[in-house]
């Protein structure tokens, strides 16, 4: 397996694990009070657009060719990065 391959194989990984904490927190959301639903679905929102982005990235290293990937790597990870601290975020938010 490539060290391409290897890095996709993470972040797709990572991104399906991000996706079920992302349905998680939504069905923590419809459960909650008026209130807190509308920011929740807010947070909720912002993260699938940020897990979008990161899609975008990983479809951009997998269509890469040669040593082109590595330069994508960067704003992948970035992007990541990104989500992972929103993520955080939210997490922290609803379970106060």
């Amino acid at each position: 397996m490539s060290l391409k391959d290897a890095y996709l194989d993470k972040l797709k990984a990572q991104l399906d694990e991000w996706s079920a904490d992302i349905d998680v927190l939504e069905a923590r959301a419809r459960k909650a009070e008026a209130d807190l639903r509308i920011k929740s679905e807010e947070h909720i929102a912002t993260l699938k657009a940020k897990r979008d982005e990161a899609k975008v990235k990983l479809e951009e290293v997998r269509a890469s060719a040669g040593d082109a990937w590595e330069e994508l790597r960067k704003g992948s990870d970035d992007a990541w990065e990104s989500f992972k601290h929103s993520l955080s975020e939210a997490r922290k938010k609803f379970s106060e």
